[in-house]
């Protein structure tokens, strides 16, 4: 399925601890290897790091731009316990990530779960993240998007064709705002991998077990935890939010504005949960807030 006339970046793996052992987490880098600004994209729930090649290239000249499947995604392996897919465990997968880097300084673009495990990470003392960009996330999540998510999270599927899956991809993502079908289908790409005769979502269908073991009490006891963490941050924080976003609402938005590092809202008409990073004004604006002085 790869387009090799395409740039393509260095597919590594660092092992990380689990409550059952070792596992390994794969990680894209574009750029070059030697630079000392690290930039790292993280993705949502059932996505992974090949979503970010757009904004990867856009950035390349300037930044190590290091891309990490999360646990259970992509290239990176499934976990024996399906309960350690958590903010928490993929926090310490992070540190792990950034201590075989040896980065000494980081920039941290998050959209959706990645927002929150980077939230984590720079709300610990002595973090090298010296800028953040949340991606359509905060720390307190609607419970309305939770129920969408789980509608399709873990379910069964098979598609014969990459444009199979893309049309059914996109029938649960047209929140993601317009694309191309260029586009799309480059964001679909990577997001099966082969199963027998066609494909099938290249994620954990466990992943659904410790979401759907969330109760309104762990939601609660997390967005609270979650705002102390936030109230921490003390990097500058760029919080993009889809205007029609179900997930990050309007007062979350404008309260991450007014405690905390006091991000500075961006929000993009036309577009729901989540931007993708892929039309140019919104690589601009990312672009534009990590570069800027």
């Amino acid at each position: 399925m790869n387009d090799f006339s395409s740039p393509q970046p260095r597919l590594r793996f660092v092992q990380c601890l689990d409550s059952r052992g070792l596992h390994r987490m794969a990680y894209h880098e574009w750029g070059d290897a030697a630079n000392p600004k690290v930039l790292v994209c993280v993705h949502g729930l059932t996505r992974q790091g090949r979503d970010f090649d757009v904004l990867a290239q856009a950035l390349a000249d300037d930044y190590r731009v290091i891309c990490p499947d999360v646990v259970g995604r992509g290239e990176s392996d499934w976990l024996a316990d399906p309960m350690g897919y958590a903010i928490p465990y993929y926090v310490a997968d992070m540190v792990t990530l950034l201590a075989r880097l040896d980065a000494q300084e980081v920039h941290w673009v998050g959209t959706s779960m990645g927002g929150l495990i980077g939230l984590g990470v720079a709300s610990l003392a002595g973090s090298p993240i010296t800028r953040l960009v949340l991606n359509d996330v905060g720390p307190a999540i609607e419970p309305s998007s939770l129920q969408r998510i789980g509608q399709y999270l873990g379910q069964p599927a098979h598609w014969a064709t990459l444009d199979e899956a893309a049309d059914a991809l996109w029938a649960i993502s047209q929140s993601f705002g317009p694309h191309t079908r260029a586009q799309w289908l480059a964001l679909t790409e990577h997001q099966i991998t082969p199963d027998g005769t066609g494909f099938k979502p290249h994620y954990d269908p466990a992943i659904r077990q410790a979401f759907t073991a969330i109760t309104p009490e762990i939601a609660a006891a997390g967005e609270a935890a979650l705002w102390a963490s936030y109230d921490r941050i003390t990097c500058p924080t760029l919080l993009l939010r889809g205007a029609e976003s179900d997930l990050l609402s309007p007062a979350t938005a404008q309260a991450m504005t007014q405690r905390g590092p006091r991000a500075r809202l961006h929000e993009f008409a036309g577009v729901g949960h989540a931007p993708t990073l892929v039309a140019p004004d919104q690589v601009a604006v990312v672009r534009d807030f990590l570069l800027s002085p």
